[in-house]
């Protein structure tokens, strides 16, 4: 972690050659690594979007898991390459609007606006059920005062953050572990259990068919998403050519195998297929150890849940900051949304992203669930896009990674994508399309015609190899 603790530099806000303000490079790969595991928050997302899954996949879980994991190491290999080619604070939307055009880096935006604000929610309101060993309290209210915590940590220096969410990683991942032991040590049936296919029904046990998993790839595609954070992280990193690459592969690797051993070890010890639809992981945990170990289990998935919201929040600001910069607002609102503060953190994009992101803490959970999902196989698809357009021209010779099997991995990609998201909920792909219209008007009325001062994405001019 030495790359996490040189003395900090004054914390000024640093121009660009045109007067642009730009953040500070001031972490390493280990750094980073931290901060985006911490965004993937594998114990939150095992213990607060998982129960859900099992819920309308039962014993299938760990397999649609596995297969969203799969697609996943396809997505990481477009982000991967188009975030060293393309290293931006801008994230998916820096990448397409160069690759791909500014009208198709504009809808990329918008779909990672809309999952940078309802994932942090979705995961805060699982705090509460993980406090009630201790205090009983109102999930929407207890989000609520996550997400404004998380918020007020996101003002602070990035190193600081680091640490603090790295100690928080260190418990969330114990906790997962535990589950894992327990769950493997009281197994009720047998591996083959994994592929049986079977969920609990109102008076029966129910087939779950390969349509369910294709529907449930969205969220599975989301329970391992918070790896595209390198990418939002790259121009704080101090080499992004290199270690954009290796922070969203390591961290794919290592939060799929923090996910999914233990979604593979609960399928297994849960005593019938009534508890295990059920989704109660407190219960379980408890009654495979005792109230100590189960109260233990629960505060260490609080406290990840806290650490998600503050990584959330941070990669959730540098994407406000990046649009601001690069004037994606009407003037006024570019000049706020850029301001850094004190600790060189982008304070008044923060707070814009987490005040409404307490707020939604009030918003029935599985339209939150069913849009994230929608915004983010598409979001994907856009990228993959990108991807398979990133080595035309002038790019071609630029230095970045180059993923394996090109043009083969975002060609495949796309076609899955496009399956999986035609096979949603009609009610989400509504919500979901009725934003991205509204954004394209937008689009057309105001950033089209004021193309030659508007919405201009940039990149910081100290990219390193």
């Amino acid at each position: 972690m030495t790359d996490t603790l040189r003395p900090a530099e004054p914390a000024t806000a640093a121009e660009t050659g045109d007067g642009r303000q730009k953040l500070k490079r001031s972490i390493g790969v280990v750094g980073g690594t931290l901060l985006t595991l911490s965004c993937v928050t594998p114990a939150s997302t095992l213990f607060v979007v998982v129960p859900d899954l099992f819920g309308t996949l039962g014993t299938a879980t760990a397999l649609t898991i596995a297969i969203g994991s799969l697609l996943c190491i396809a997505v990481a290999f477009c982000y991967a390459e188009l975030g060293t080619l393309i290293p931006s604070a801008g994230g998916e939307y820096a990448m397409v609007s160069t690759l791909a055009g500014r009208l198709a880096g504009w809808l990329v935006f918008v779909l990672s606006l809309l999952v940078v604000v309802i994932v942090p929610p979705v995961i805060a309101m699982g705090t509460a059920d993980y406090l009630a060993p201790l205090v009983h309290l109102d999930p929407a209210l207890t989000g609520a005062a996550v997400m404004l915590l998380a918020t007020l940590a996101g003002l602070l220096d990035l190193r600081a953050n680091a640490w603090i969410t790295g100690v928080f990683l260190v418990l969330e991942v114990i906790a997962a572990a535990v589950v894992a032991v327990l769950g493997f040590s009281h197994a009720h049936r047998g591996p083959g259990s994994l592929v049986s296919m079977e969920v609990a029904g109102a008076h029966s046990t129910d087939p779950v068919t390969a349509a369910l998993i294709v529907s449930g790839l969205a969220i599975a595609l989301f329970v391992t998403q918070g790896f595209s954070t390198a990418v939002y992280l790259s121009e704080e990193l101090e080499h992004p050519r290199r270690d954009v690459a290796r922070t969203v592969l390591a961290t794919l690797a290592i939060s799929t195998v923090i996910i999914l051993v233990p979604v593979a070890a609960i399928t297994l010890g849960a005593t019938d297929l009534a508890e295990l639809t059920g989704g109660d992981l407190s219960a379980m945990v408890t009654a495979w150890s005792d109230t100590a170990v189960g109260t233990f289990v629960s505060l260490c998935v609080a406290l990840a849940i806290v650490n998600a919201g503050i990584v959330m929040v941070i990669q959730n600001s540098r994407v406000l900051f990046a649009s601001a910069r690069d004037k994606a607002w009407p003037a006024p609102v570019n000049g706020l949304l850029s301001r850094l503060g004190r600790f060189g953190s982008p304070w008044v994009a923060t707070l814009v992203v987490g005040v409404p992101g307490a707020l939604l803490c009030f918003v029935d959970l599985d339209t939150l669930y069913g849009v994230t999902g929608v915004s983010v196989t598409a979001m994907y698809l856009l990228v993959a896009i990108a991807a398979l357009l990133g080595r035309r021209d002038t790019h071609r010779h630029t230095a970045a990674w180059r993923m394996p099997l090109w043009p083969a991995v975002p060609v495949l990609l796309i076609a899955v994508l496009g399956y999986v998201l035609v096979q949603q909920d009609p009610a989400y792909l509504l919500w979901t399309g009725g934003i991205t219209a509204v954004a394209t008007l937008y689009w057309a009325l105001y950033l089209r015609p004021r193309r030659d001062t508007h919405w201009l994405v940039s990149l910081p001019e100290d990219t390193r190899a």
